[in-house]
């Protein structure tokens, strides 16, 4: 088992979904249930995955869990593309995210490679 909360790819996980919530805040109201929602479910999902594959008992389980996450950043990165493509989320504000998201994706990928199997 791992302390996922000093795990990088968690913490900087934790600060993408932190980010989101607040870019999403300004996002039209006709979307709250639209792309904010699913922007949200899928950046809270990243960080959770990542804890609960870090609470099982091998590296196995924390592997798949890894692979979850990693799925559910491409589910991000999709629908902020979605997002900047329609003019809802402001351009600074898309390429500092969806670089942020590039980052932590090869943080998962990496980090996932280096865990030898038990």
């Amino acid at each position: 088992m791992h302390r996922y909360k000093k795990l990088d790819i968690w913490k900087r996980s934790i600060s993408l979904a932190t980010d989101i919530y607040e870019v999403t805040t300004n996002f039209p109201a006709e979307e709250k249930y639209g792309l904010v929602s699913q922007l949200r479910r899928c950046v809270v999902s990243i960080g959770s995955n990542i804890a609960e594959g870090a609470g099982r008992n091998t590296n196995k389980d924390f592997k798949r869990f890894l692979s979850i996450a990693y799925a559910s950043s491409c589910e991000l990165e999709t629908q902020l593309i979605i997002a900047k493509n329609l003019d809802i989320l402001p351009s600074k504000a898309g390429k500092i995210l969806l670089s942020e998201i590039n980052q932590l994706q090869k943080m998962i990928f990496t980090f996932s490679k280096k865990l030898t199997p038990a």
